[in-house]
Order: structure tokens, then sequence, then C-alpha cells
């Protein structure tokens, strides 16, 4: 497999050398320069953006002026932007020499809004931004976790093997709950688990405008603490003229997407309205592990001569059969033997012992009851403004109310009455202790407040912002019985258990940019955070809940850049990040380990280039933990997992980044991560059914969880025929331990796959554009796990350690047809 890649990597390299060989003289280069003003008053803009090209740019210096070197000669035309002013695109002059002057527009105070929450290349951080473009090429109604998988450091899972329903992120390691997400500037992460539940939002990729990830703490932001990367959505995008799109994909696993989106353009130069209605479904990879969503997205916009305000709703219900538990590690490896085994020990029934065994070996999920589903909805609401107080102020308020609603559905055989607070069922004689039951488990929960900021700019040395958040969640918990066999005097919809949570967040922050000279620029960003958590009832397990805590954090950060050169800097920043436990921290854990806060120290420093037809970039990072809660193989009293604070543990590595234009024809980025993830000193718990204790095993430094210590994707585009291109799509992740062991015995293996993407555009008469796109992946059919979990335990004088994963599919495919009119 690994000699059929290299061949496809020699062959493109040919292709790439018979392109420029066929090129001639289009390759002499030119030099680029020139000054943006202000059209009105011809104030020098500073820190506009000067794209030449799609690997090669610049910002403009303190008195607008900027310079491109060594520019290929196929670029003929210069994209330029500032925050607050209409974007321009000017052609070339052939004596190199701009003059470019643009003109203040209410219209871009989309851009306005969300500049607060995002960083620039002055920032001194690591960053990656994703435009709608680069979503568009790759939306077959996967996930937005599958669509960002090429982005640096970054691993996407997927329950059902396919990328459609249950997905998530990981970003240096990071899971989800320490990954910080915001729409339009709002938040998003699920208030109690911190979480990211990306399956309520389907199709959303259709309504991004644009994404920009930050990868360590970041910059201060709304919402959960980021404590390994934070992804800043945006969708409030200006379309000046109507549109209408109908985008319709199908593909293997049954997998269907449909997406209608219109929009009325600018009318009468104040309003804008936006439109799209969704429908994503899939039949999985694993058995039964079945999709069907829907969602819409709304948005209104009014723009003044000095304020913007824009109305967004939008809105996902998705049902999706379970497919949680994963395989069995004996299933997955064909062990017959090793399955029979699981089966006694487990205590399988006939019924769940012939679905283990006659299931396919990738595809066996432990789930057969036909209503074993997740089904949730999440309404949006938001209202986004931005008022020009002056030339130099910029207020922005925006407010939010999030409701979500919905539950799964469990069948539990011989489930005891005592377990639903229920008495003992007697018939005639008998006295039975449990019955079949189907239960629901709910959620329904609001979630709402809103957000600010007040932005400076003095368009010479000085940007700066004050700024932050208030919102509160109130969540209700609560099972109710549907079903029982033995129903005895249950009441229908008996409910069993009963919590409400409520969580208070507020944060302040002020954060400047400030150009000492022509090449020294500092970043300082300072926040203050408190949070409290109030949690009371009874849980799943009739445990009972009284949970008031609350945190103050103080988070600093800072940096400097340099530049070295025109198009090369240097860069060095220091922050520091503070993060709460979430809910199932605080409730499931026990006095002796109630968790504390997580803290954080990070570094990060870099180096930029750009030259001519290439550009990259290195950055170094160090994430230094106090107190990270991690699983350790403790148990709380009901026999539940819980996590614990270990006193110390780091990530640090290097992130490598480039681009090339070989010709206007062939192109090539790619990524790499080398790093290393460490608890200083790691203790294994293995619960002792034996004698009612722990075994013990002191494993010194260890690795962390589900962080590989290689990470690459690569990416070619070569578009010999005009309106065609084809991309070959690479990922590379090394192997990842399912505990913080450094057990062999439990890991999941290094995977690499290759995908192939194919695009075809015409623009007829009667359309603005059609466009054909089929994705095939894993076209080496390679087979990898990309997630799984482990737990062990001591009895009958040995150890049984059960580890489960979750396949992906092998080979497949999507094709879909667009039409834009």
């Amino acid at each position: 497999m690994r000699n059929v890649t290299t061949y496809l990597y020699a062959l493109l390299f040919s292709v790439c050398f018979i392109s420029q060989s066929h090129a001639g003289q289009r390759f002499a280069q030119q030099t680029i320069s020139g000054k943006i003003t202000d059209s009105e008053d011809g104030k020098p803009l500073p820190g506009a953006t000067v794209k030449a090209g799609e690997i090669r740019g610049t910002n403009s210096g303190k008195d607008g002026n900027f310079s491109l070197k060594n520019i290929p000669a196929t670029v003929t035309a210069l994209e330029i932007s500032y925050i607050g002013y209409q974007s321009t695109v000017i052609a070339i002059p052939t004596d190199g020499q701009v003059d470019v002057k643009l003109t203040k527009s209410t219209y871009q105070a989309d851009e306005v809004v969300i500049n607060a929450t995002r960083v620039t290349e002055k920032s001194a951080m690591a960053f990656t931004n994703v435009n709608a473009a680069a979503i568009d090429k790759q939306n077959f109604g996967q996930d937005l976790p599958v669509l960002l998988n090429f982005t640096p450091s970054l691993v996407s899972t997927s329950d059902a093997g396919a990328g459609v329903g249950y997905t998530g992120i990981r970003i240096r390691g990071s899971d989800a709950t320490r990954i910080n997400v915001t729409l339009n500037g709002i938040p998003y992460n699920d208030a109690e688990s911190q979480g990211v539940f990306w399956v309520n939002m389907p199709d959303f990729a259709s309504s991004v405008s644009s994404i920009q990830i930050q990868r360590g703490v970041g910059t201060s932001t709304n919402g959960s603490g980021s404590f390994g990367a934070t992804v800043n959505i945006n969708t409030n995008a200006l379309h000046k003229e109507a549109y209408a799109e109908l985008n319709n994909s199908y593909g293997s696993f049954n997998t269907f997407k449909n997406t209608l989106k219109v929009g009325s353009g600018l009318i009468k130069d104040k309003f804008t309205f936006d439109a799209r209605l969704s429908r994503v479904s899939s039949d999985g990879f694993v058995d039964r592990a079945s999709s069907e969503l829907h969602s819409y997205y709304l948005s209104g916009g009014y723009f003044g001569k000095k304020s913007f305000v824009r109305v967004n709703v939008f809105s996902g219900n998705e049902r999706t059969y379970q497919s949680w538990n994963g395989v069995p590690e004996a299933k997955l490896r064909g062990d017959r033997e090793g399955v029979l085994s699981y089966i006694n020990r487990n205590g399988l029934d006939e019924a769940d012992a012939q679905n283990l065994l006659n299931s396919g070996n990738r595809t066996y999920n432990s789930y057969t009851y036909k209503n074993e589903v997740d089904n949730y909805r999440q309404d949006h609401y938001q209202i986004v403004s931005s008022h020009a107080l002056s030339d130099n102020w910029n207020f922005n308020l925006n407010a939010f109310l999030v409701r979500g609603l919905g539950y799964y559905e469990q069948y539990r055989k011989s489930d005891d009455y005592s377990n639903y607070n229920l008495p003992n069922v007697i018939i005639g004689n008998d006295t039975l202790s449990g019955t079949d039951l189907v239960r629901r488990r709910w959620l329904d929960n609001y979630f709402y407040g809103t957000t600010f900021s007040l932005d400076y700019n003095s368009f010479k040395k000085l940007t700066a912002s004050i700024g932050g958040g208030w919102n509160k969640y109130e969540g209700e918990h609560y099972g109710q019985i549907i079903w029982a066999r033995n129903a005895g005097n249950i009441e229908n919809e008996h409910r069993y258990y009963y919590s409400n949570g409520i969580k208070k967040d507020f944060n302040i922050y002020g954060k400047l940019y400030y150009q000492f000279t022509d090449k020294l620029n500092a970043f300082a960003d300072l926040q203050f955070r408190t949070v409290s958590h109030d949690i009371h009832g009874t849980d799943n397990d009739q445990v009972q809940l009284a949970v008031d805590e609350s945190y103050s954090f103080f988070n600093p950060k800072a940096g400097l850049t340099y530049q070295l050169a025109d198009q090369s800097s240097v860069y060095a920043s220091y922050s520091i990040g503070n993060r709460e436990p979430n809910r199932d921290d605080l409730t499931a854990s026990t006095a002796i380990l109630f968790p504390k806060s997580e803290h954080m120290q990070n570094v990060e420093a870099g180096f930029r280039t750009q030259r001519g037809k290439w550009a990259f970039s290195a950055n170094y990072y160090l994430m230094h933990y106090k107190n990270q809660l991690v699983l350790t193989g403790q148990i709380n009293d009901v026999g539940n997992s819980i996590r614990v604070n270990v006193p110390k543990s780091y990530r640090t590595g290097i992130e490598l980044e480039g681009a090339v234009a070989f010709n206007k024809f062939l192109k090539w980025n790619l990524n790499a991560t080398f790093s290393q993830n460490k608890i200083n000193n790691f203790t294994e718990y293995i619960v002792n059914y034996d004698d009612g204790g722990y075994n013990t095993i002191d494993h010194g430094k260890s690795d962390i969880s589900f962080s590989p210590n290689v990470i690459a994707g690569s990416q070619f585009t070569y578009s010999l025929v005009k309106n065609v291109e084809l991309a070959l799509l690479t990922k590379y992740v090394g192997k990842q331990y399912l505990d913080n062991t450094s057990n062999e015995t439990r890991k999941l293996d290094a995977y690499f796959t290759n995908d192939i993407r194919l695009s075809w555009t015409i623009k007829p008469a009667w359309a603005r554009e059609i466009s054909l796109n089929l994705l095939v992946n894993n076209i080496l059919n390679e087979r990898y796990e990309s997630n799984g979990y482990t737990y062990g335990y001591f009895a009958g004088g040995a150890v049984t350690q059960e580890n489960f994963y979750f396949p992906q599919a092998g080979t497949n495919f999507l094709v879909g047809l667009n039409f834009r009119f």
C-alpha cells in the first residue's frame, strides 16, 4: 500500500515537471509595491491585507505601504481587504506600482463583529484560516470535523465510521471538551460537558463563510476555556447579488445530502436576506448506525450608514441510531475464541451473543433494539450588531438564545425495579425484582446571554479592544420509563430521576496591538473570567446531587512579532489558561477526589516566510499543565469512572506548514506535527473485585491518551484542463494509546489514508455555475480505527482488560451535483 502511495506522488511530481517544461517564460517573477489609503481623507491604512495568488501575501505598514517581491508572473491581480472597508481586487499594472484607495463600508461590518475573537499574523500565535471555497470543495454532507481533517495537528473521529452522525475532533491531542468553539463570536460548547456535539448542526458547513482555528490557549474569547484550541466559525457573509443554489450528493452507505440556499442580495443598499434548508441521511458504515438529520438557517441583515444589525435563526434536528459502544478487540481481530471468552465473562444472552458472532468484524453494533436512538433538536437565535461611534471607535453588541430539547432511548433487559425507585412487582405467588423496559433520558435546556466589544483603531500604531460576555445555562436532566414488560403499578412515563443544573459564566478582557517600529509589533491580552455551577437533584444512578462551586480565573497573554524581511517574520508568545471541571467531573466525583480546576502555561514561538512560489512556517509549542484531569482507573461509589487531577503534564512539539505553486496547474499544501505528550508521573488504578480495593501500577513518565506523536496532512491539487481540478488528499496519524499507561496492548495503530477528489465546473448561459464533484475516500482501503476506549479489573486472581474500537470505512465514495443561479 505504501508503495502505491509513493507511486502516486512520483506520478504527480512527473506531471509537475512536464507542466513546468511547457510553461516556458511564464515563470518570470515580478515585484509589486504600493500604498493603501482611505478614499475619503487619504489616511494611510496600516495592517491591510494584500493577497497575491493563493500562497503569497503581506500586510501594509504604518504608512500604508506594502511590497511583495518574487511574485510569479502568472499572478495578475491583487486582493486587498481591511476591517471596516470594502474589499477590492485590482489588476497588477505593468510597472508593478499600485495606489489603492479603500472605501469605508458598513457592508464589511460582519468582519468587524468577529474581529475581536480572531487573531492575525501580529498576534504571535499559531492559527489556520479556512475559507468558504475550501470548505465547499469537501462538502458532501459529512460533518465539520471531517471537512477540517487536513488542517494542522487535527485528528477527526466518527462513531458510525463514515463521517456522518456523531463525529469529533482533537487538536494537539486535546479533546472536544478543551476546544472552544464560537459561532459568530457567540459560544457554542455545551455549557455543562464543555464538549461540542457537531451532530446538532447538520450541514452547517453550507452556511459557513470562514473558520479560524487557533491552536494553544488562543486569544481571549467567550464561552468555554480554550485548553487546546479555539475554532471560530463565521456565517455572516454579505452577498450583494441575489442567488439560489441547489446542492445534492449521494454516496456509499446510502448517504444523501440535499441543500437549498437562496439569498435576496442587497435590497435598497440596506437589507439582505439569506436562507438554507438541508437534509442529510446515511445508513453508516457500522451496522444500524443510521442518521437522519434536518436543519435550516435564516439570516436577515440591515446596513445603515453607521450601524449594522443581523438576525440569525438556525436549527438542527438529529435522529441518530446509537453506535457508542464500539467493537470488542477480539471481534475486530477475528479471534473467535476471544469472542467466546468475551461472551462468557460479560454474561451476554443468546440474542446478543448471536449478534456478536454473526456481525461483520468491523461493522458490529451491540445495539439491536429498533429504536435505540438519540433524538435531539437545538434552536439558535442570534442578534449581531456593530455601530461605528467615530472614525476610530466601533461598538459591537450581540445577544443569543439556544434552546435544546431531546432524549436518547434505551432498551434494558432484566433491569432491577430498585434502579428506578420502584417496588418489586408481585404476580400471584411470584415476586419480580426486575423486568425488561424501555427508558428515555431527557435533556431540556436553555442557554442565553450576550457578548460585547469596544474596538479602537488609531490607524497609526495602536489597535485595542475591550470586551467580554455573560451567559447563563439552565438544564434539566430527567429519565422516563415509557414501556415495561411487567409494569405493575408503574405510571405512564414514570420519571425516575431529575436534576437541575445552572451554570453562569462572565468574562471581561482587554487586548491591544502596538507597532513599536516598522518591524516590531507587540500583542497583549488580559482576561478575567468567573464561572459558577449549581447542580441539585438525583442522577440516573439515584445518587443525590448537591454541587455549588464557583471559580475565578485570570488569563494573561502577551507576544512579540518581528519582521525580518518583507515576507519573513518571527514571533513568540506566552499565555496562561484556566479551565473549570465539567458537570460529570463534579457530580461523579468523591469527597476525597473532588476535582480542582486545571491550569496551563502555553509558550508559542515561530517563523513564517514567503518566497516566490512557496511559503513556509514553523511553530514550536509547549503546553505545560497543572492539575490536568485524566482517567486513572479510579471509580466512584456506584462504579463509574472518574477523572482525577494529575499534578504535572505537558505537550510540546513543532508544527510545520508549507505551500508551493509549482506552476498555475499544480499546487501542494502540506503540514506535519511532531510532538511529545507526557504525564510526568502516572499511577494506574485497577479495581480489585476480590478485596474491594485497587491494585496500583506506577508507570512513571507516560504518554497522554489519544495524543499521536506524528500527525501529517497533504493536499496535491492539479488543474491541467480548464475548470477541472484533481486533488490527492493524504493523512497520516501516528499510534495513539487508549489510556495513559503507554501500554502497547491498549492502542490505536497508526494509519495512513488517501482520498481523491475531482471537481468539474461549467458556466452555461442559463446558470451562474454547475459543478460535478467526486470524492473517493480511503482509495487504498486502509483498515484503521480512529477512536476507542479501554477499562480493566482484577477478579478471580487475574486482570482482565477490555479494549473497544471504532472502525472506519474502507474505500467509499460521494458524488455531488451543484447548481448555482
